[in-house]
């Protein structure tokens, strides 16, 4: 079995057995751990729900519209008044229009990175892509994403992980990696967040390993866990194992209990108001993990355009005006403005920090070739000059928008705003230093969790 790692974390490649491996009860899975001591802060109710866009939405014809722009540029979608006068969006962005005052446009995002694997790792993590855009799957060279800093920092209710993603990891269609930037990489694998997989709008959805067998109880569980400490003797390899004995069974005792994993729990009303898809019920688990204590959980958009190998998801580098009228903003809209107001009417809106990004945006004129050849006249490439994110909550103000971008949408004009800004407002956020260092395994230094500069005036 080898030497057991650390008290300071359960490692991925060492599955914990939930102390039931002699008794034959479950196994867990590998992704399935938690840390047995806590980050340096004290404990915080704060929590960050960060929706990832995969693919670049166009923040020209969504969030930051240029109405007196020539037609190349405005595209063909007409704007419309939200609930704050004198801020406007999409037309096919109805629901969310009426959250307006919920919402803070940060419309002055900007990196340099305009392939999207490196583009991804630099939302995905607050740092510059380390080597040539040549691959967008990861390796092990990536920049730790915020997932992973928080699975290893942040700080949860015993028996929950402090980060989880849902409902996959991003990739492409044909690749055999995950996109770039999703995991600890340079700070260590066993650091990776807890993977919520599978689809949640399926009425048998379960999480994988979290559930009891149906004859075994809460109770059951309980005593045979009573039962173990009975008879366990005592060694230095076995208090070590009594750690992760301890950890797994309060992770199912916690997860049985607070139901936290456990769509089925939710009224179905309520789960229809986010609508039946992906993406919507992908939010439903997340303010239900939110409620039950996880500080970060980061929901990957998930549609059933991700076949389409020159366009999937947000990519829309052909009919981009039909696949967003279409496909993209009807299930945004809804799920988010629902997610918003949920969170809103639970009193959950002042303490978690929502966060909405693609990789970046696309070009300010339709039909523009920047880096991918196959675009075509009715679609937008790449363009990570000038983007919008979308914040909500934590403290930031509502009904506002931030930065500016110059007439064409195409450059920033006021109050830039990095990655790295933006990680760093995430973490101090949750009550996490982003100057503390890690050691970086592939470079063999120290290195700081973030080196940007908390986002001021929000």
């Amino acid at each position: 079995m080898g030497h057991p790692p650390s008290v300071h974390r359960w490692n991925r490649r060492q599955a914990l057995h939930a102390g039931m491996i002699g008794s034959g009860l479950l196994t867990l899975p590998e992704l399935l751990r938690q840390r047995v001591t806590a980050a340096e802060s004290p404990p915080r109710a704060n929590a960050c729900v960060f929706i990832f866009l995969f693919g670049g939405p166009s923040h020209i014809d969504l969030w930051d519209r240029k109405p007196l722009a020539p037609r190349e540029i405005r595209g063909d979608f007409q704007s419309i008044d939200t609930n704050v006068p004198g801020i406007s969006l999409c037309e096919h962005l109805p629901n969310l229009a009426q959250q307006m005052d919920k919402l803070c446009l940060l419309r002055s995002m900007t990196h340099r990175m305009n392939v999207h694997g490196p583009a991804c790792s630099e939302i995905y993590s607050g740092r510059p892509y380390f080597g040539p855009p040549v691959t967008d799957q990861a390796t092990p060279q990536d920049w730790p994403s915020l997932a992973s800093i928080v699975n290893r920092y942040g700080r949860s209710p015993a028996g929950l992980p402090p980060s989880v993603v849902l409902p996959w990891y991003a990739q492409f269609v044909g690749q055999d990696k995950r996109i770039a930037g999703q995991t600890g990489g340079r700070m260590g694998e066993e650091f990776n967040p807890f993977l919520m997989e599978g689809d949640p709008t399926q009425p048998d959805f379960r999480v994988h390993g979290l559930e009891l067998p149906a004859d075994v109880s809460t109770r059951r569980l309980q005593d045979r866990r009573r039962l173990r400490e009975q008879i366990n003797r005592p060694s230095t390899t076995s208090l070590r194992m009594d750690d992760y004995y301890t950890a797994a069974f309060q992770t199912l005792e916690r997860a049985e209990t607070a139901g936290a994993f456990d769509l089925q729990r939710e009224p179905r009303p309520v789960r229809e108001k986010y609508g039946w898809t992906k993406f919507g019920q992908s939010l439903v688990s997340a303010r239900r993990l939110v409620e039950a204590g996880v500080p970060l959980v980061t929901v990957n958009w998930a549609d059933n355009t991700g076949m389409d190998k020159v366009s999937p998801h947000w990519d829309t580098h052909h009919d981009n005006f039909t696949k967003l009228r279409n496909d993209l903003c009807p299930p945004f809209d809804v799920a988010f403005a629902a997610f918003l107001q949920d969170l809103s009417d639970r009193g959950l809106l002042d303490t978690t920090l929502i966060v909405v990004s693609g990789e970046f945006g696309r070009t300010p004129r339709v039909g523009l070739i920047t880096q991918n050849g196959m675009t075509e006249p009715t679609g937008r490439d790449h363009w990570p000059h000038a983007f919008t994110v979308l914040l909500a909550g934590g403290g930031v103000r509502g009904g506002q928008v931030y930065g500016a971008t110059n007439n064409t949408g195409g450059y920033v004009a006021d109050n830039p705003v990095t990655p790295a800004d933006l990680s760093a407002t995430i973490l101090t956020h949750l009550g996490i230093n982003p100057h503390r260092e890690y050691h970086d395994q592939f470079q063999r230094i120290p290195q700081q969790l973030s080196e940007g500069l908390v986002i001021k005036g929000l």
